[in-house]
């Protein structure tokens, strides 16, 4: 029995596999190539004797990560059925916490809440997810900004509680952004919010087979700017999801690329107030022939999840089973 790191092992068996078939090698070299162990989650991230070892048996290695990165984004049935599961837990773990989340709680109970959840129920969901596991960034109020720690700040009342959520279903994500609110919404945050959902629903009906990725970015920030928020938000407003939370390709305006049918694309702008305080919406859209598909059935609107019943992980279970 071969008893080595399983890196080492990987390395003599791809080698076995490779020798004689080719002089030339493609791998994906960069440290995107990395794998995290299922039961622990620990990086595993490959060194460089690994790409080194395939010079010996080859006379060429080459970088794939272009066609990896173009492989990858159009996405398969079966691809498309894990990130269904990944979006049915997400939501399924929003209405939980939206339901048991209370003022004065730490933003990291909150989130602790929601990646328990999604653990707890998601391993064995309807008899299709051999793992499931959520990563959450969670800021309540003034803590609400473009990318920071949870911290141990109260949940406030009235104000938004902005929820960063990467669920992983046997290796497929989604990356979305949900909000919550204890008790009613300020004005400020009222017009915010509507501001911030003419903009998003402009995006995603641009966002179709055959549509300049660029001409989205310009549009998003362009709507933001006439809002009264010029220079928002800073971070990307479109990317793909898929084998990872985020992913080729990327919406820039400097940049090229045009959608096309298959595609995932998480599409999110977000505004944020000097001081602390904001919003941002976002969720995954699978390109399709008659435009594209809403993937997670959480609203973006989260004003119309306030009514939402009391969710338990045993009702789930009952639900999932039947």
């Amino acid at each position: 029995m071969d008893q080595r790191h399983p890196l080492f092992q990987g390395i003599r068996r791809s080698r076995s596999a490779a020798a004689g078939l080719t002089d030339k090698v493609a791998l994906e070299l960069n440290m995107g190539t990395q794998s995290a162990d299922r039961m622990v989650g620990e990086p595993t991230t490959f060194m460089l004797s690994y790409f080194d070892s395939f010079k010996k048996f080859c006379g060429q290695v080459v970088d794939a990560t272009p066609l990896l990165n173009e492989a990858r984004a159009i996405k398969t049935a079966q691809e498309i059925e894990r990130m269904r599961l990944a979006n049915e837990l997400a939501a399924l773990a929003m209405d939980y916490t939206r339901a048991n989340m209370k003022p004065g709680m730490k933003e990291s109970e909150v989130g602790a809440m929601y990646e328990g959840f999604v653990h707890g129920i998601g391993v064995g969901y309807k008899g299709k997810v051999e793992m499931a596991r959520a990563f959450t960034l969670v800021w309540s109020g003034k803590g609400i900004a473009t990318f920071t720690a949870t911290g141990d700040r109260p949940i406030q009342k009235n104000e938004p509680t902005l929820f960063e959520v990467w669920v992983c279903a046997d290796g497929y994500w989604t990356d979305l952004t949900k909000n919550a609110c204890p008790g009613e919404l300020t004005p400020e945050y009222h017009k915010l919010l509507d501001l911030l959902l003419r903009v998003f629903n402009e995006g995603v009906s641009f966002a179709r087979d055959d549509a300049s990725f660029p001409e989205l970015d310009k549009l998003i920030r362009a709507r933001i700017a006439e809002g009264g928020y010029p220079g928002q938000p800073s971070h990307p407003i479109c990317h793909g999801v898929g084998a990872r939370a985020h992913e080729q390709p990327y919406a820039h305006q400097a940049g090229t690329g045009t959608i096309k049918k298959g595609m995932v694309l998480a599409i999110e702008p977000g505004i944020y107030w000097p001081g602390g305080g904001g919003l941002r919406l976002e969720d995954d859209f699978w390109i399709t022939d008659k435009g594209n598909e809403k993937m997670c059935t959480d609203p973006d609107d989260f004003r119309l999840a306030k009514g939402s019943i009391s969710v338990s992980p045993a009702s789930v279970n009952r639900v999932a089973s039947d």
